[in-house]
């Protein structure tokens, strides 16, 4: 048997029960009660858990920001599950595009083409969340002064 049919075969429960305590992506915490998170690119919660591992699934879904504010949504093909290079599928939406239909695009990718409905609102969250971290900060307007103060400096003023 080719090695190359062997990997798709193993079964996602037994990859998951092997990794589970040892891999690249796992960030374990001492503090917080011994947290565990994952630096997984297809995970949209970034938790340590078998639901969100997306090197697990051979259905991952990721949300990443791209260049100049892009929002980049990466899925994993079910095909070509050992060639990494060939295996993701990537959809780009601009800065330019309103939120509605960036998130009309990811529930169009995920939940209605039946690819891992249960991670489309994660998905849309994320992606939200990506679009407000590229938006500018505005200013913290200064404390305004009230009663004596106030009038001490409109007189001031005049």
């Amino acid at each position: 048997m080719p090695l190359e049919h062997v990997s798709s075969q193993v079964s996602q429960d037994v990859i998951w029960g092997i990794t589970r305590s040892n891999n690249s992506y796992l960030v374990k915490r001492k503090s917080d009660g011994g947290a565990q998170f994952s630096r997984d690119p297809l995970n949209l919660m970034n938790k340590h858990s078998r639901k969100y591992a997306g090197y697990v699934n051979n259905k991952a879904v990721g949300v990443q920001p791209g260049e100049n504010g892009e929002v980049k949504l990466v899925t994993k093909k079910t095909k070509h599950l050992n060639r990494p290079a060939a295996n993701k599928n990537e959809v780009v939406w601009g800065r330019n595009k309103s939120g509605p239909k960036i998130y009309k695009g990811i529930v169009q990718q995920t939940a209605k083409q039946g690819y891992r409905a249960d991670l489309r609102q994660e998905a849309i969250a994320r992606a939200s969340a990506i679009r407000q971290s590229h938006r500018p900060k505005k200013e913290t307007p200064g404390p305004k002064l009230r009663g004596s103060k106030a009038k001490k400096a409109e007189e001031k003023i005049s």
